[in-house]
């Protein structure tokens, strides 16, 4: 599959797949050279600098770079970004640390990766009642007990 994507700023860095079978592409901190700190309990907005065009059917989902959350304790703020098919605008990613130390984003720093996947549009139906299951409303660590 092709994503076509527009660089908003000549610095960019074109998302990549760190091997062969990643389902990631690493998206990139455009910070125009200056080091962006965030602080203990920080969220901050990090410019990516380019623009996606996403097929109809399918979105593309940020998720936090495995190494950047375990090392630094930088992860997206919203645990998971979506970026409909339909949006054109600049790809940010709004990354918290969650650890007890200002960490630092460097210029073209590998900060996220970027699934796109198929998702299933629902048409929501009110009901009066729903099926019975064995879970019923079983919530929160309601199942594998006995």
């Amino acid at each position: 599959m092709k994503i076509r994507y527009k660089k908003l700023n000549a610095n960019a860095v074109c998302p990549t797949y760190g091997s062969e079978y990643a389902a990631g592409a690493d998206l990139y901190a455009l910070t125009e050279g200056e080091d962006i700190t965030i602080a203990p309990g920080e969220t901050k907005l990090i410019h990516t600098g380019i623009a996606t065009e996403i097929p109809e059917g399918y979105g593309g989902f940020i998720y936090a770079r495995s190494g950047l959350a375990s090392k630094k304790g930088l992860a997206p703020a919203n645990k998971v970004g979506v970026v409909d098919a339909d949006y054109r605008g600049e790809i940010m990613v709004a990354l918290h640390n969650h650890g007890t130390v200002s960490q630092t984003i460097g210029d073209k720093e590998r900060i996220a990766q970027f699934v796109i996947a198929p998702f299933i549009r629902a048409d929501y139906e009110e009901a009066d009642e729903l099926s019975d299951t064995v879970r019923g409303e079983g919530g929160f660590g309601s199942t594998g007990r006995k």
